[in-house]
Formats: structure tokens, sequence, C-alpha cells
């Protein structure tokens, strides 16, 4: 795959192909060190930017050594990607015109208070990078932390009453 970095208006550098890319195509593939998901919290503690990218069920990640890592997300993608027997593939789910930049939904979970916004531009930004289920799930705890703090007030004026 031509693939070259270059500017980008989503998020500092991002994947151009060079060339059309055909929907189906694998486009690049999502490789470097490997290592558990306490190493990499613990080795990225104080970075405001990682390029790791988690495996099944997140226990184990992949330290982004290569092209893929400037992969930018967008709510409105191009690619996806696609875990086989470990490895990660970045995978066109359309056309891709040459000159085109590559991006992928980054589906986030688990980040803690991170907002993890979103720089896509797209008509159906989400807003965040967060998966669709993450946000819904966070939506939910709020509201619930919401409904609890009420009741905690609404028990506290009941008692000074």
């Amino acid at each position: 795959m031509s693939l070259i970095i270059r500017s980008s208006a989503i998020h500092a550098a991002g994947c151009y192909t060079t060339k059309a890319v055909r929907k189906g195509t694998r486009v690049a593939e999502y490789t470097g060190p490997r290592m558990s998901k306490h190493e990499a919290d613990t080795a990225y503690e104080d970075s405001p930017i990682t390029y790791l990218f988690g495996l099944d069920d997140g226990r184990v990640v992949i330290d982004g050594h290569c092209m893929a890592m400037f992969i930018n997300h967008s709510c409105d993608p191009n690619c996806e990607t696609e875990e086989i027997e470990g490895r990660v593939w970045i995978t066109a789910i359309k056309n891709i015109e040459a000159g085109a930049e590559i991006t992928y939904d980054y589906c986030l979970y688990d980040g803690g208070d991170d907002e993890a916004i979103c720089n896509c531009g797209m008509k159906k930004c989400r807003g965040t990078m967060y998966s669709k289920t993450e946000v819904k799930s966070r939506k939910a705890a709020k509201k619930a932390e919401k409904k609890k703090r009420t009741r905690r007030k609404q028990v506290k004026t009941a008692k000074a009453a």
C-alpha cells in the first residue's frame, strides 16, 4: 500500500493514501511491541499522547511503531480495524480516493475521566473518540450520580426541616 504521513486537519499528522483504495483492501497493519495494559499505564502515566491499541479484552496492547499509528479517528471513517489471529489490520470499508486521509473509529473505552475530544469535523461527529456504547454508559452513570446527589440533598433538606 502506498501511504504517506503529512499534516492533518484532524490531529497534527495523519496517514494518507497516494493511490485509490478499493473497499475491502487491507490498508495497513498496526504493529509494535506488545505489553500488558498495566505496563502501558505505567509507561505512559504522565504522557498526554499514546499510540496504544488494545487487543481482545484490552489486557494486552500494541505500542504503535508503524505507519498505522498515524491513522486518525473519525466518527464517519473510511476504514475499520480487524483483529485476526492476534494481528490488527486496518481495512477499507468504502472506496477511498487517492490523496484521502485514512481514518477509523477508535471506539475508545476505559479512559477514566479523560474526555477524548473528537476533532474529525464530520456531520455525524459524536464529539468524542469513545465508542457509542461507552458514551451511553457514561451518560447513564452521570444521570445516576445526579439522581443520587438530588436524593441526598432532599434528605438533608428534610432532616433540617
